[in-house]
């Protein structure tokens, strides 16, 4: 087994993993964090883990693990249990080439146990984890340096001049070969759309062509599979296969929901989930939603022979549409950056937030959980706090109004959901007159699920476009309850 270890949003990894699987190779991919259940972390030949294996795997390295936990050894914390599970799963699985998605930085991330990758990458990088990795981005560089091992190629995309600056340092140091890696050019793909939606996969994806290709080169397997004397240049049918069957869940990723299709009489509901949770995701993210929610109007205003272009039946294509933004972060995020730069990205683009709902996730992050875990539907003594300070935020800094929010509860002192035509009245863009509130909170992330099939059963016409982001956890949660 060799291994490519790299810092990257989960895109590049998996673009990655597709293209050597295409190319003939049995792959492991370990990625962080799962959405829905534990085991997406490990894929082997593009596909979760099963369950069955999963298991044997887990109870194997933890009575291993258990046997040394003496003399004041603990068990190791949760990603870095992971960490090792996954090294057990590869190796048992007789993958030949490993991807590695750096957890935490890379310094001092359980994965930087590596000490001879075959190659190493960095994408863009942005201020995110800044309670852990420093609060300007040369310390954040420094971090991700710290997968860089001596003499060992790595790869990065167009940086600032802050992080370019301290990676090139730590490069010239270790007598890293450092390749700064323009984003792909479409003209090269010869028509092939990439399998992850959003103009910032293209950055994500000329960094996968060029691990992969480096994977390829320094295991001497480029000269076997391409013999004809492909050069620098080409790209091979397999690496395109591989960028357009990429698929990572819950990134840029479209869920039109099934009560959209079981009532005739009702209205349509999609949902667009992308985890972004700094500033600069939260701008890529912004762009993307705005780009498909133009498509996505333009695409399904025109039925062919009665029937959408993707077989669904045109029942009714003149729907009001109304784009309404899902949003919760954790408390370790700053909303004051991340809502404006949401909303400013979409605004550039004519895409405006009629309505804002901010709900709390039910995920407990220090909880390993499968996908058919129960959903807990109680939401009383539920903490509403921080969603109201999203609220807030938004209803003053967004909104500009300083009207005061009506905090209301039923009798069971559990916030009221709004009533339905709360989505159906024409409401004001962002900046809109002074005491017109255009956003809710929600007392539980089941409720409104069910909250917005309901509105949309109620009014035939309308068309609600709701992208959920902000965290992770929600959009893993929203994936859960849409059975997705």
């Amino acid at each position: 087994m060799t291994i490519i270890v790299a810092y990257a949003c989960g895109s590049t990894c998996v673009f990655c993993e597709a293209i050597l699987r295409n190319c003939g190779f049995r792959t492991g991919l370990f990625t962080s964090p799962h959405l829905m259940d534990v085991r997406e972390r490990f894929r082997i030949d593009g596909l979760d883990i099963s369950e069955e294996k999963f298991l044997q795997y887990f109870w194997e390295c933890w009575k291993l693990l258990k046997e040394k936990a003496v003399d004041g050894v603990t068990m190791p914390p949760l990603f870095q249990f992971l960490t090792v599970l996954a090294f057990k799963i590869f190796v048992c699985e007789k993958v030949d080439v490993a991807v590695i998605e750096v957890g935490l930085g890379g310094k001092l991330d359980s994965t930087n146990v590596i000490q001879k990758p075959v190659v190493c990458g960095i994408a863009s990088l942005g201020m995110d984890h800044m309670d852990i990795l420093g609060h300007t981005l040369a310390d954040i560089a420094y971090h991700k340096a710290g997968i860089f091992k001596p003499q060992i190629p790595a790869f990065t995309v167009p940086q600032l001049s802050e992080a370019m600056e301290v990676l090139q340092e730590t490069a010239n140091n270790l007598k890293v070969p450092l390749e700064v890696i323009a984003p792909l050019d479409l003209k090269k793909l010869d028509g092939i759309t990439l399998g992850l939606s959003g103009d910032h996969q293209l950055v994500n994806a000329g960094l996968a062509v060029s691990l992969s290709r480096c994977w390829l080169q320094r295991t001497s397997n480029w000269d076997k599979l391409f013999p004809n004397g492909s050069n620098e240049t080409d790209m091979p049918v397999a690496f395109c296969r591989g960028l357009a069957t990429a698929r990572l869940h819950g990134r840029a990723q479209v869920v039109h929901d099934l009560v959209s299709d079981q009532q005739d009489s009702s209205g349509d509901l999609i949902f667009y989930l992308d985890g972004a949770h700094s500033p600069e995701s939260m701008e890529a993210c912004g762009r993307w939603f705005s780009s498909a929610v133009r498509g996505n109007k333009s695409f399904s205003t025109t039925p062919v022979n009665g029937y959408k272009r993707n077989g669904e039946f045109g029942r009714d294509f003149n729907r009001v549409s109304k784009q309404i933004l899902l949003f919760n972060c954790m408390e370790v995020r700053d909303p004051q950056v991340l809502l404006p730069k949401l909303v400013t990205t979409c605004a550039s683009s004519g895409t405006h937030f009629s309505r804002a709902l901010f709900v709390p996730s039910m995920s407990t992050y220090n909880k390993v959980i499968s996908g058919a875990s129960a959903i807990p539907l109680d939401t009383r003594r539920k903490d509403l706090t921080w969603q109201f300070r999203l609220q807030k935020l938004w209803e003053r800094s967004i909104q500009g109004t300083d009207a005061a929010l009506d905090h209301t509860l039923n009798p069971d002192g559990i916030t009221s959901l709004p009533p339905h035509d709360f989505l159906c009245e024409d409401a004001p863009h962002c900046g809109g007159p002074a005491g017109t509130h255009s956003s809710a909170v929600m007392p539980s992330l089941p409720l409104t699920i069910n909250w917005l099939r309901d509105c949309v059963r109620r009014n035939p016409s309308l068309k609600l476009e709701v992208l959920v982001t902000g965290s992770l956890h929600l959009v893993g949660d929203v994936l859960r309850l849409l059975k997705r």
